[in-house]
């Protein structure tokens, strides 16, 4: 026994719907995705964008800057700026820069965190940091513990990475000092300056 038309206009108009609502579900998933994918930094604009905001030691820098881009990649985002700390065997730092998104505008951010030190001082530092698979600036604000182990330290500039989740960060520092902080337990990212470090 058939259904009655109107049955079958029913149903035919239920199927229509849900094939509208799932094609409405699947366009909004890929611009979703768009919306959170960015364009990678090339090697060469990484190593510019570096020289750039160092401007001394290229050849040390160049090494730091290879061995980041071959274990990692290219990365989504950079961020340059500056650090300054004290240590008395165990310290404090912090940090402020611009985190810049290939193609887009820079956003201003703070970060700060307890440092272990080799000796007692205080350090200031630039800081150039590759920043991989974050897909907005709002993921930022967290705190990044180090990995270990992750420390290389060539001529004068030193790298190490910090780690949550799937997005990775590789701080490039140079300065006087800098190794008076060289194992630091995490970054706290935050979007305004903070004094408490934790």
């Amino acid at each position: 026994m058939l259904p009655h038309p109107s049955t079958r206009s029913c149903l035919a108009m239920l199927l229509a719907s849900l094939v509208l609502a799932a094609g409405a579900t699947m366009a909004a998933e890929q611009s979703g995705t768009a919306a959170t994918s960015h364009a990678t930094y090339s090697d060469d604009e990484v190593v510019k964008a570096a020289n750039g905001l160092f401007k001394n030691g290229a050849e040390d820098l160049g090494k730091v800057l290879s061995k980041v881009l071959k274990e990692k990649g290219q990365p989504v985002a950079i961020i340059r700026g500056e650090e300054a700390g004290g240590a008395v065997g165990v310290g404090l730092r912090y940090g402020h820069g611009e985190l810049v998104f290939k193609g887009g505008a820079g956003r201003k951010i703070y970060w700060q965190g307890p440092s272990i030190g080799f000796d007692v001082g205080a350090n200031a530092v630039k800081v150039f940091a590759l920043v991989y698979d974050l897909a907005s600036t709002e993921q930022l604000f967290q705190r990044f513990p180090g990995v270990e182990g992750s420390l290389y330290f060539v001529g004068g500039f030193g790298v190490n990475y910090v780690q949550s989740d799937r997005i990775v960060i590789a701080p490039v520092r140079f300065g006087v000092g800098w190794r008076q902080g060289i194992a630091v337990s995490y970054m706290h990212f935050s979007p305004q300056k903070r004094l408490n470090p934790f």
